[in-house]
């Protein structure tokens, strides 16, 4: 896979078909179908409205009111390569009353919804479902890393507040913003801790594998970085040594581009520096020295490392950042129900984010 996309469906299949059995064979319980991740920067997050009339005779709103209103906003001009996957509702409109979370019991004449609409590559999300298929696996859901993480790791006041979900992987950066228990944007970054690997192997002139052990284990940021003046490790039998005033500048520089990008996102929605909840990081990039501090003097906003939430039965093991779309997965596969008993434009009204009351949809073919 590169950049969260299939490259190669023949790899993926067998290192998918590897994973599944290793996993049935520590569980005892045999895979047949799963939540799936979708990643990329073909993804993209729109917004769209859905208005309609109340023909009832008391104007009652009802939840097939409420179907419908949420209904006519996926009525969306869009080319023939991309297709919707989810839709988030941001709040309803009563007769010109803003800021309702649930119309259901309550009257009008004129319903409207403001719905945050997530799409992807047709293409993509075909390859995807086809390694799925050779795997024997039936993808129960689709979905976006950041909202498998945001899932994992945010509290209810974060999501109130409003709060920068951050996940940098390798080859791409996932980004939710949550407010008011609504999603209200979505995006994907194709930068991530790959990038800096790279840019570390050119900035030092030495070998990928060489560039990696340096990131992991010397890389930092701001005060955080190595105070001394050089660094040696043993590779291939040789002995390297390199500038850490080198690495800390290779590191930063790669680190504030993908932070300028996160930026350009929250001018898009008007939330730059205007986030109560700040920044939560999680992804294996967390993992770097120094992001959270150095996050909070680029964006201006109070940043914090990502923690799963408590959790029963889960091992410490797999408590690190860098599992949260893991476990969110997990946990959405859990409160979502299955796509088998969903019509072919149904809606799922489920505790999504628990406190949160969004409407989560899944379009099936």
């Amino acid at each position: 896979m590169r950049k969260g996309v299939v490259m190669h469906p023949d790899d993926v299949t067998e290192s998918l078909l590897a994973s599944i059995t290793e996993a049935e064979r520590v569980s005892g319980v045999h895979i047949k179908s799963a939540t799936v991740n979708i990643n990329g920067s073909h993804i993209l997050g729109i917004n769209s409205k859905g208005v309609i009339a109340i023909s009832t005779n008391n104007r009652e709103i009802t939840p097939e009111d409420r179907l419908r209103v949420e209904e006519a906003a996926t009525i969306v001009q869009l080319p023939s390569n991309r297709e919707i996957i989810q839709v988030f509702s941001k709040g309803y409109r009563l007769d010109g009353h803003d800021n309702i979370k649930d119309p259901v019991g309550m009257q009008g004449v004129r319903l409207e919804v403001d719905t945050h609409i997530v799409t992807v590559s047709s293409p993509n999300l075909r390859a995807l479902d086809s390694v799925l298929e050779k795997a024997k696996i039936f993808p129960e859901h689709h979905t976006v890393s950041s909202l498998a993480s945001a899932e994992a790791v945010l509290n209810r006041q974060q999501k109130e507040a409003g709060t920068l979900l951050l996940d940098i992987g390798a080859g791409t950066t996932n980004l939710v913003v949550v407010e008011d228990g609504e999603i209200q944007h979505i995006a994907v970054l194709p930068l991530g801790g790959i990038h800096v690997t790279n840019d570390i192997a050119i900035g030092l002139k030495t070998d990928l594998e060489i560039a990696e052990k340096v990131k992991v284990n010397y890389a930092g940021l701001g005060e955080n970085a190595t105070r001394r003046t050089s660094i040696s490790l043993q590779y291939g039998g040789s002995n390297h040594t390199f500038s850490t005033t080198e690495i800390q500048m290779i590191t930063e520089a790669r680190v504030d581009e993908i932070l300028e990008y996160v930026d350009k996102e929250l001018k898009k929605i008007h939330r730059s520096r205007k986030l109560p909840g700040g920044v939560v990081i999680v992804g294996g990039t967390a993992n770097l020295p120094g992001l959270a501090h150095f996050t909070k003097e680029k964006l201006q906003l109070a940043a914090r490392i990502g923690h799963i939430q408590p959790m029963s039965g889960l091992a410490d093991n797999v408590k690190d950042p860098s599992y949260a779309t893991a476990i969110g997965l997990m946990m959405l596969d859990m409160l979502l129900v299955p796509a088998s008993s969903i019509n072919r434009r149904g809606s799922i009204n489920s505790s999504f984010f628990g406190s949160m009351e969004g409407l989560f949809k899944r379009f099936k073919k």
